[in-house]
């Protein structure tokens, strides 16, 4: 199994009619958690967006467990994606006439696994959400529906676990606390975290940091 799990070279992306970003080189290997931290305007979520495939770049290459991911495309990239790759946004994007368990169980369809209901609810009794399982997404708190969002990006155990922002709106306590969340749910499934923040709190967690 590759100690590699992400590489980005000579990344560059022209949005049409604007801006033209250039990107520095990544390499992350396994379970060396790392941080992309630039203010706002610098490109983050653009970068994120170009390493997990939602964009192709102008240039450069992107290798996720040293697979070409722009040599996927249609179907066979959503399921890459999904089985190697978990996206956690800034907002939760919970489809809203799922329950919580469904939601959940869309994501273990989506990369072509055995849905294991078993797994999602031992899952969301680590997230203190096992009471919330056949709830709606309106009826959650907004804490609460990031933990969802958490839940159904790693319920595959993806080797990748990206986070745009999860911090940006949070008082010093409560980013230490999703944080250490974030750290312990990504080394128990076995997944390597990539977060991508202006927070500038939370550098010192990280040995492994790039400047926008």
């Amino acid at each position: 199994m590759t100690d590699m799990v992400l590489s980005a070279q000579s990344l560059s992306y022209q949005y049409d009619k604007g801006t033209h970003l250039t990107f520095q080189d990544i390499q992350i290997l396994r379970h060396q958690h790392s941080l992309l931290l630039g203010d706002s305007g610098t490109g983050k979520t653009t970068l994120l967006h170009l390493l997990s495939g939602f964009l192709r770049p102008t240039t450069g290459t992107v290798k996720l467990m040293e697979k070409d991911l722009y040599g996927f495309t249609g179907s066979a990239l959503d399921a890459f994606r999904s089985q190697n790759l978990g996206f956690i946004f800034q907002e939760a994007h919970l489809l809203p006439n799922l329950t919580i368990l469904e939601n959940i169980k869309l994501a273990q369809s989506l990369a072509k696994n055995s849905v294991n209901e078993t797994t999602i609810l031992q899952l969301l009794a680590q997230l203190q959400l096992e009471d919330k399982a056949s709830s709606r997404p309106n009826q959650l708190s907004r804490g609460q529906k990031q933990r969802v969002a958490i839940a159904r990006a790693i319920i595959n155990k993806p080797a990748l676990l990206l986070a745009d922002e999860p911090t940006a709106s949070l008082d010093d306590k409560n980013t230490e606390i999703v944080l250490q969340l974030l750290f312990d749910i990504a080394n128990n499934y076995g997944s390597t975290l990539l977060i991508a923040t202006h927070d500038k709190r939370i550098k010192e967690h990280f040995s492994n940091a790039y400047q926008l």
